[in-house]
């Protein structure tokens, strides 16, 4: 799979929410679905959430519960199962990533739309080699020299999207703590600045920064990801990245309030063009 294809993570959030709406248009409830395929209400739940892979045996004996008896329906439903299955290009890194962080790569690769706030450091989507170089190692203490090396190259790997023939359209805004916590040396923060004034000119990256001098702000509850998908059948989803786990949020009205907390930082941050301005004054005072 190429950068920028939906992957499995998204064909399986798909079917779970078509099966969903199936259960619920019958008024069947999760614990008697999941009574007829043996397993529990939650596993039923996690399903519907597209947080687990399907067994084709599992969707075949639902559709069958649900009344579904046209065998184009059910084929493509199935086919569906087995297509969320296959693993994502990502899945060879998966011995140097945190065990919740492979669903993000596959939703940020099929998003439309990544809006983000960063803090602590610049967002993995706009970091140089040599600047994830140093934020990996310092994440990854005790880490052998190769696997550091994976994890850059993987993140080095999310970065097509950004500039791959559909790209999807991303809002940044990065705090200026991210851009004065020095990250390896002086020539790699300022290549990573120089970086960002070149990306921030690609027309489907817009980059704000929101100034020390601005004082609070909306970001209080620190760095958040609002990813949103070209498919109407499903919801956008808040990934929050914690230091054991991560939380995606899919409610309406959890979405509703980052929306809200981001166009604040982005109504009260410098314009684009004035955030190019706050750069080159960084890049000429390191």
């Amino acid at each position: 799979m190429s950068a920028g294809e939906p992957g499995s993570v998204v064909r399986r959030m798909l079917l779970g929410s078509q099966l969903r709406r199936l259960r619920e248009t019958r008024g069947i409830t999760r614990e008697a679905a999941g009574y007829s395929i043996r397993a529990s209400e939650s596993k039923i739940s996690r399903m519907e959430l597209g947080r687990v892979s399907f067994k084709t045996r599992d969707v075949e004996d639902l559709l069958t519960l649900y009344g579904i008896t046209d065998d184009a329906e059910r084929q493509a439903l199935v086919s569906l199962a087995r297509e969320a299955n296959v693993a994502g290009w990502w899945h060879s890194y998966s011995d140097v990533l945190p065990n919740w962080f492979p669903t993000y790569v596959g939703l940020e690769g099929a998003a439309s739309l990544i809006r983000a706030y960063e803090v602590q450091f610049v967002h993995g989507l706009l970091q140089t080699e040599a600047y994830a170089h140093a934020v990996v190692r310092r994440g990854m203490k005790g880490a052998s020299a190769a696997d550091i090396d994976r994890r850059v190259a993987l993140r080095l790997e999310r970065q097509k999207y950004l500039v791959a023939e559909n790209a999807p359209e991303f809002h940044i805004v990065l705090d200026e703590a991210a851009l004065r916590r020095p990250y390896g040396d002086r020539e790699v923060m300022r290549g990573q600045l120089q970086h960002l004034i070149e990306i921030s000119e690609r027309p489907n990256v817009r980059l704000q920064i929101m100034p020390f001098s601005f004082g609070g702000h909306s970001g209080e509850s620190g760095a958040f990801t609002i990813l949103s998908f070209p498919e109407s059948d499903l919801s956008d989803v808040v990934y929050l990245e914690q230091l054991t786990s991560a939380l995606y949020l899919d409610k309406r009205e959890d979405v509703t309030l980052y929306e809200q907390a981001l166009e604040e930082l982005q109504k009260d941050s410098p314009g684009p063009d004035e955030s190019r301005d706050l750069l080159r004054g960084l890049l000429q005072l390191s």
